[in-house]
């Protein structure tokens, strides 16, 4: 039996010694140490021998498989690292070959393209772009902006309230950023304020999230007519240079006097009918197009910060708010609001 041990141990040894894969030394390792290898069944049948024999046996079977062990375990890695430096060699990649088809890069959201677009435009009239909380305080939101308590659009139809802290919402226009402003900055001051907004709304025109764009402008002298003038500028440069603008008498609770403006149609040309005769569809044959809220500056408003130098008695100005969407929406032909956030990739790739 020590003679058969001996042979299996020499042959097993010349064997993984010459295996020149690691598929070729697997099959040799189940061969010689495998259920069904002979030296295996040799451990298995000491009990059987005579007892004198048993010690012999089993020390030369037992250092027979722990020598072949060590030498697959050697061999192995030596055939893994040769193999893995012949598979470097072969997958060497060429570089003269032409690159793969590159992918097609994202572009900007339609909305971040218009924000960004007007606030272009009013940085070149010399504003600031600032940026406030969208989860906001009641004062910041209704009260420093003339909204006194029980105006309607504090209502739970109009506002998202925090159930568990009732003097924080989330904003439902991005005015009380002029308040926040004007509390860290003294007059003069010119600013754009982009971001999220939230009310109660969902419907083709309307959605519970939208973003805004407000405007403020604080310093002496400024009157009606320099909203005006600053208002023609911005919409000519999302629009067009030939449009115009027209101010109506409307109420808004931190401007007085308020405005509601319109810009001349810029698919009928102002004239309320189209090429062919038809009644414009965009502006309903009116000839203008309601575009956003303005007016001056209640000097109620400026009461409230009047600690940081916005005496209402020595400067007023003016402010503006414009629907981020409506421009979109008008500006591209989406005909729903809904389409901007409906993740349509057909929809989003059209504005690329």
């Amino acid at each position: 039996m020590l003679e058969r041990i001996e042979e299996i141990r020499a042959e097993a040894n010349a064997a993984i010694g010459a295996a020149a894969s690691s598929a070729e030394l697997e099959e040799l390792r189940v061969r010689y140490l495998g259920r069904k290898a002979e030296l295996t069944g040799v451990l298995r049948g000491i009990a059987d021998l005579a007892p004198e024999e048993r010690g012999k046996v089993g020390g030369a079977a037992n250092k027979a498989r722990k020598e072949l062990e060590a030498l697959l375990e050697a061999s192995a890695e030596r055939l893994d690292a040769s193999e893995l430096d012949a598979r470097l060699v072969a997958d060497r990649v060429d570089v003269s070959l032409p690159g793969a088809p590159p992918r097609a890069v994202g572009h900007t959201h339609l909305i971040a393209r218009t924000t960004r677009q007007i606030e272009d435009i009013m940085v070149g009239l010399g504003y600031s772009v600032a940026e406030g909380p969208e989860i906001e305080h009641d004062y910041y939101n209704f009260t420093a902006l003339n909204h006194p308590p029980g105006h309607p659009a504090r209502m739970l139809q109009d506002t998202f309230y925090v159930r568990s802290h009732p003097e924080v919402l989330l904003r439902t226009h991005t005015s009380p950023m002029q308040i926040r402003a004007m509390e860290t900055q003294p007059p003069p001051i010119f600013i754009v304020i982009p971001g999220k907004v939230y009310r109660r709304d969902s419907d083709a025109t309307h959605s519970p999230m939208f973003h805004q764009m407000e405007g403020l402008a604080i310093a002496e002298g400024l009157t009606l007519a320099d909203l005006q003038g600053t208002l023609l500028a911005m919409v000519r440069g999302i629009f067009g240079g030939e449009r115009e603008v027209r101010l109506r008498p409307h109420f808004f609770p931190f401007t007085e006097p308020s405005v509601e403006v319109d810009v001349s149609c810029f698919q009928c040309e102002g004239t309320g009918t189209l090429a062919d005769g038809e009644r414009c569809n965009l502006c309903k044959g009116q000839g203008w197009i309601e575009i956003l809220g303005a007016g001056m500056v209640d000097p109620n408003v400026l009461g409230f910060v009047a600690d940081s130098g916005y005496d209402p008695e020595r400067v007023q100005g003016f402010a503006f708010g414009l629907g981020i969407e409506r421009v979109a929406m008008l500006r591209h032909g989406v005909p729903d609001l809904r389409r901007f956030f409906d993740n349509d990739v057909r929809m989003l790739e059209q504005f690329s």
